[in-house]
């Protein structure tokens, strides 16, 4: 098996300060080291951080156009949650702090996920998978179903 590790994930964002604002109402942290007024560290969990860059400074990072995730979709960020009253909730948070739904609620049996365009227009999902399904992969969950 592979080492674990780390994953940064970058993001352009219009306006920094209204990112951490609808970040911080779904539950999420900032690293105050990695935190100026062009960039912060959204800390997703202790090996999972989202860098949110201003798009002047984002554009420090790459040799080709910004996508404007309003009009293409250029990500698809998953994150989980602990049942399925955990997706509800974060997305229910999400739209209530400013998201845009992104497409219908996905329920498979084994999982349930919700999904939601922020400020931005980036795609996020929020999933939940049962433990047998982690353990087994989907098939055998949809044969225990």
């Amino acid at each position: 098996m592979a080492a674990s590790r780390l994953m940064f994930l970058n993001l352009p964002v219009n306006d920094l300060q209204a990112s951490i604002a609808f970040f911080t109402k779904l539950g999420f942290e900032f690293d105050p080291k990695f935190t100026d007024e062009n960039a912060t560290c959204m800390i997703v969990s202790d090996q999972a951080y989202v860098m949110l860059l201003v798009k002047d400074r984002f554009a420090d990072f790459t040799t080709t156009p910004i996508a404007d995730a309003t009009q293409t979709t250029e990500v698809i960020i998953a994150v989980s949650a602990e049942d399925r009253a955990g997706v509800d909730a974060f997305a229910d948070t999400a739209l209530a702090a400013g998201a845009t739904p992104a497409k219908d609620p996905l329920e498979f049996g084994f999982m349930y996920g919700r999904s939601f365009n922020d400020l931005d227009g980036h795609h996020w999902e929020v999933m939940w998978m049962s433990q047998e399904a982690v353990e087994h992969g989907a098939g055998g969950a949809e044969q225990a179903a």
